[in-house]
């Protein structure tokens, strides 16, 4: 409504202000009082207790001070008195009730000190039209102490930074409108994100204690998996023991160092997170059914930590009823103020103002976080209660006759590993789990708690080293792994040279994803049919090899290593599994989101990863496959031949390194298989299978599909994220330091009718060394054997990843198993003893290739090797900044060991030493 279609009246003034008590305003302006002027700016100033924000209208403090450098009254319009109005009612510190101010927008370039949305009849009384309160304050009183001049200089300031921040929530209101998220859906999402966080251990429990709830009522079990029943079984039983442990340590009786901290939150959650943290471990910590100690109780330790700072910020935000002759000695005037504490908290949460919550929280915590030793203890005496309490028997189809054989489903035991040739070893305790929980680990996925999930709504920009990312969780910018020099130089850093490196991160968070529900469907199809399709790995176990019947210690050293070789087989298989289900679980909880967000942080490179470690989009082909861009654009010309060239760069097999115009041909070549991929990805011929990265070829065939069926292609919206990648970056950078023309042509730092491919070049530079070989006499000569078994398995998927890791500094131990992974994927050597041999000759004959073809990145590699020694000499770190500005500190250091007794056992951490590497 404009200004001019609403006269002055009593009845709209009253309408839109409460007014309290009279204030009488001077005919004469320049006697009005700079606390007046005071006054009105701190009230604009702490316009989140006096406005209602909202999409249509900010309470900006440059629309009550005024903007216009003009008379704001006509020449002939005196102020009047409003206390002659005696129904209208004005606060003495201004305005106050339900009117609304309007935003600089509509008074921009307008004779308007005061504007409302509902105005009242003229447009302002700013005494002689000051266009500031700065310039009002320097015009009135003049005995007034020089103090406040500075005082309103600070709140001009002050009035700055609000300013600044409305700046921001209204961007941030803009993006979530062209997100298509209005406010109402944005605080409802976000309220679901909250509870994600702050309630997933909560929730876990309380589904526990439902289900033990039944199982008493109904007296049977309920019909649940297999390892739900397990989690079920166990955590009754748990849950009984950390009770009891708490109920000894509140008594006085456990004076254990673990003690303090283990009451600290109620039993049936420390029994869920113990159970879930365990299995997760045993299901991702990359050995058979086991996990370290050390690990597993540090990693407890810290999630129980996190969880108590969790639960006691909700309990400070819940009110309680206090009765006055409460036996805990607070005075009235405590509890008065633990009580109004409570209640802005409470408003705070239900507005969403988190950081303000937080700020409160922190202020009244006074509790220091655990040292590394104290989760340590706590998360050893958990593991051990779990040990003792949780145990398991084959399911009801399986027992035999006879009594049930019931054993522990956890085992603590010790392992030893040779340290040095020198016949010197070391010894670790590891939780071991009983055959058949292993058996349902990879089941298990669907049940356990995955606290860093991707966000519901944009997550908080990052201002700060801890100060960003999820709401609640603890967030880091840099994951150092306790290097304190690299923490301290991010802390140390001004925030205005980090700025860049935050917005880089924000942009990556703010991105929007969703998932190929299409996509989704046929890998769940693979999956449920076994698998080893698509490049997904097979479900059942290799069967071991039976014993031979002989004497001949030559067959029976063949049969042991063989049965070696398939246990350790099979164990790669069961942690692929493990991490497929992992995947598999998080992407068919967020199906049905609308979409999500990944917050982003950076390792101490400088390189962004997104928090959340299972479902990414920087992750595995089945998971780019599976996810994509939730905000569409039309296609258009330039952007329909791009997915066509994506699709044949998915391909690959040479493909790639066609020139744009050739993939682009390949493409509309294969449209029929594309179309039969489409319609019958399972039952048709099964092209997309032949790519290199199936699922996300399958993702762009679907894509591509609907837009060229549609009736117009060029307008079809699309979501698939289109790839630009670099050509082995690590080479790139090497070759642009040395000026080396000849490594820069062989990855593209110059330009070429066709993409050129180093690794291709390389496999074709090891072909002619092998071929050379091959000539040789095997008597004096003995790798010629191999050369010549080798000759017909060279290309470039044999020598990829070692000339990838060799920027990075791959050693020939590494480089050898690289290649003996890729010889014995093909299978077409079965000796295991040969493809060890055939290993070890193709490693060292391409770190040869490499160091010829790139002699000048060698040449730069060496150099900063040496610089970096010289460095370490003086026992300093190395260090620089990069571009963006941000620090980075090499965190190679000499570890100490430090021992600490627990419960369960000695367990040796690593600590940080002052010695550089």
């Amino acid at each position: 409504m404009s200004r001019s279609q609403t006269p002055l009246s009593p009845a709209n003034i009253s309408n839109n202000f409460t007014f309290h008590s009279p204030l009488i305003f001077h005919k004469n302006p320049s006697m009005i009082s700079t606390t007046v002027w005071r006054n009105f700016a701190k009230q604009a100033i702490s316009r989140k207790q006096r406005f209602h924000i909202n999409s249509q209208s900010f309470s900006r403090a440059y629309s009550l001070l005024g903007i216009c450098q003009e008379s704001v009254f006509p020449g002939n319009f005196k102020p009047f008195e409003l206390s002659s109005c005696s129904s209208l009612r004005f606060s003495e510190v201004g305005f106050r009730g339900k009117g609304t101010i309007s935003s600089p927008e509509d008074c921009m370039c307008k004779p308007s000190v005061w504007s409302v949305r509902n105005p009242i009849g003229f447009n302002g009384f700013c005494p002689k039209g000051y266009a500031s309160v700065a310039e009002a304050v320097s015009s009135t009183d003049v005995e007034e102490d020089v103090s406040v001049v500075d005082e309103v200089q600070e709140l001009l300031q002050q009035m700055s930074i609000e300013e600044k921040r409305e700046a921001q929530y209204k961007q941030r209101t803009r993006q979530n409108r062209a997100r298509g998220m209005g406010q109402g859906k944005y605080h409802m999402l976000k309220r679901r994100q909250i509870k994600i966080e702050t309630e997933a251990w909560e929730r876990a429990a309380k589904e526990y204690r439902e289900l033990m709830m039944d199982m008493c009522e109904q007296k049977l079990a309920p019909n649940l998996p297999y390892m739900k029943s397990l989690f079920l079984g166990w955590f009754e039983p748990l849950r009984n023991a950390i009770d009891k442990e708490q109920d000894l340590c509140r008594k006085g009786k456990n004076k254990a160092a673990y003690a303090p901290y283990i009451d600290q939150l109620p039993a049936d959650m420390m029994s869920v997170i113990t159970m879930h943290k365990l299995m997760g471990l045993l299901m991702t910590g990359g050995e058979h059914g086991t996990c370290r100690v050390v690990a597993a109780a540090c990693t407890i330790g810290e999630a129980i930590e996190q969880e108590v700072r969790i639960h006691k910020f909700l309990e400070m935000t819940r009110k309680k009823k206090v009765d006055k002759d409460q036996e805990n000695g607070e005075s009235d005037a405590a509890m008065k103020e633990r009580e109004k504490l409570n209640k802005k908290v409470t408003n705070l949460m239900k507005k969403q103002k988190l950081k303000a919550v937080r700020g409160i929280v922190s202020k009244h915590d006074a509790s220091k976080s655990w040292s590394l030793e104290a989760r340590a203890k706590v998360g050893s005496r958990l593991i051990e209660l779990l040990t003792q309490t949780a145990f398991i028997q084959p399911p009801a189809d399986q027992l035999a006759d006879g009594p049930p054989d019931i054993r522990p489903a956890f085992v603590h035991t010790f392992r030893t590993v040779a340290k040095d040739a020198k016949n010197a070893s070391r010894r670790y305790g590891v939780i071991e789990c009983d055959p058949l929980v292993l058996k349902g680990l990879e089941k298990t996925a669907r049940h356990v708690v995955i606290p860093y999930m991707p966000m519901l709504v944009p997550p908080l920009n990052w201002t700060g080293y801890d100060k960003g990312g999820y709401f609640f969780l603890p967030s880091y910018v840099m994951r150092i792994h306790g290097a304190r020099q690299q923490r301290e130089a991010i802390k140390r850093t001004p925030r205005e040279q980090l700025e860049p490196v935050f917005k880089a991160l924000d942009a990556l968070g703010n991105t929007r994803w969703r998932v190929n529900k299409r996509v989704l469907s046929v890998v769940d199809r693979i999956w449920a049919s076994g698998g080893h399709l698509a490049d997904l790995v097979d479900r059942n176990d290799v069967p071991l090899p039976e014993e031979p019947d002989t004497e001949d210690e030559t067959l029976l050293k063949k049969w042991k290593w063989k049965v070696k070789s398939v246990k350790k087989e099979n164990m790669e298989r069961h942690s692929q599994r493990c991490d497929i289900e992992l995947k598999l679980a998080v992407a068919r909880k967020m199906k049905d989101e609308e979409g999500f967000y990944y917050p982003h942080n950076l390792d101490f490179r400088g390189r962004a990863y997104p928090m959340h470690p299972y479902l990414n989009h920087l992750g595995s082909d089945v998971c780019r496959g599976i996810l994509e861009f939730q905000e569409g654009r039309p296609l258009g010309k330039s952007g329909l031949s791009w997915l066509k060239i994506h699709l044949a760069n998915l391909y690959a097999g040479g493909v790639d390194k066609l020139s744009l115009e050739g993939r682009i041909a390949f493409t509309e070549n294969h449209l029929d298989d594309i179309f039969d991929s489409v319609d019958k990805p399972l039952e048709g011929r099964r092209w997309w299978l032949k790519a290199e990265d199936p699922f996300q070829c399958l993702a762009v065939c679907i894509n591509l599909a609907e837009a060229l069926r549609s009736s117009s292609p060029e307008t079809f919206i699309s979501h698939i994220p289109v790839h630009q990648d670099g050509s082995c970056n690590g080479l790139q950078h090497y070759a642009a330091l040395g000026r080396d023309k000849l490594g820069a042509a062989s990855v593209n730092l110059v330009t070429g009718e066709k993409p050129a491919d180093v690794y291709s070049g390389i496999a074709v530079r090891v072909l002619e060394i092998m071929r050379r070989d091959a000539q040789k006499d095997p008597v004096v000569f003995p790798e010629a054997l191999r050369a010549k078994l080798l000759i017909n398995q060279v290309d470039r998927k044999l020598v990829k990843q070692t000339v990838m890791t060799s920027v990075y500094g791959v050693t020939y131990i590494g480089a050898r198993d690289q290649i003996k992974r890729r010889l014995k994927e093909r299978g077409s050597i079965s000796d295991d003893a040969e493809i060890f041999g055939c290993a070890c000759y193709a490693a060292k004959i391409t770190l040869t290739a490499l160091g010829e073809m790139f002699e000048a990145a060698r040449g730069i590699m060496s150099w900063l090797g040496e610089c970096a020694k010289i460095i370490a000499s003086e026992n300093q770190p190395v260090r620089w900044t990069t571009p963006l500005g941000l620090p980075v500190v090499q965190p190679y250091r000499k570890f100490g060991r430090h021992l600490i007794k627990t419960s369960l056992q000695v367990l040796t951490l690593q600590r940080e030493t002052e010695k550089v590497l």
